[in-house]
């Protein structure tokens, strides 16, 4: 008779120190997952993301940006880590300087998430839904197909604002405003 064999659940910490074998991961409920390199579109969306809001916080030093999947851990026991394209962490949550080793022990108060053609509304609501109940205050989700940016909050209705539209943060980013279309060009 066979014995099934039962795969321990890694801790965040466990993942962090995997070596790196160029695949891209994220750890879900203690199990490494593999996920898809994004297209080059997908990187541009994220780096006039990181522009757009890193422009406003040159003039408002109310924080800072990571980007590029920076991982963060958005369960405990089993950990799941998830890599958002672009996160801010306000500057009450982590303080300025040097940021630590590994991952932060905080989450993020605003993530941008970028929905690609390929990217179903059942998936990416489920991350909307993780990242909240971690504690993210606002996820932002860039919609390429129709140039929306879909803004998600606990306990709050879902926003969206269209591509003519001004966006506003005014609960994480006081005073940020910038047209939705910006986003995409």
């Amino acid at each position: 008779m066979a014995t099934a064999v039962t795969e321990t659940p890694l801790t965040a910490e466990e993942f962090r120190r995997l070596p790196d074998d160029g695949r891209p991961r994220e750890l879900k409920r203690g199990r490494v997952i593999p996920t898809n390199l994004p297209v080059p579109r997908h990187g541009e969306i994220c780096v006039q993301t990181v522009y757009l809001l890193r422009s406003f916080l040159e003039d408002h030093r109310l924080g800072r940006l990571v980007s590029n999947d920076s991982g963060v851990v958005t369960e405990h026991d089993p950990d799941t880590v998830r890599g958002p394209d672009v996160a801010f962490y306000g500057f009450k949550r982590v303080p300025p300087g040097p940021l630590p080793q590994g991952y932060l022990s905080v989450v993020p108060e605003l993530v941008f998430e970028v929905r690609s053609p390929g990217d179903r509304w059942g998936q990416i609501l489920a991350r909307v839904s993780e990242y909240l109940e971690a504690g993210v205050s606002v996820v932002c989700v860039l919609d390429q197909m129709t140039e929306r940016c879909h803004v998600y909050r606990n306990e709050e209705e879902i926003q969206v604002f269209l591509p003519d539209q001004d966006l506003t943060l005014p609960d994480v980013l006081p005073e940020f405003r910038v047209v939705v279309r910006r986003f995409f060009t």
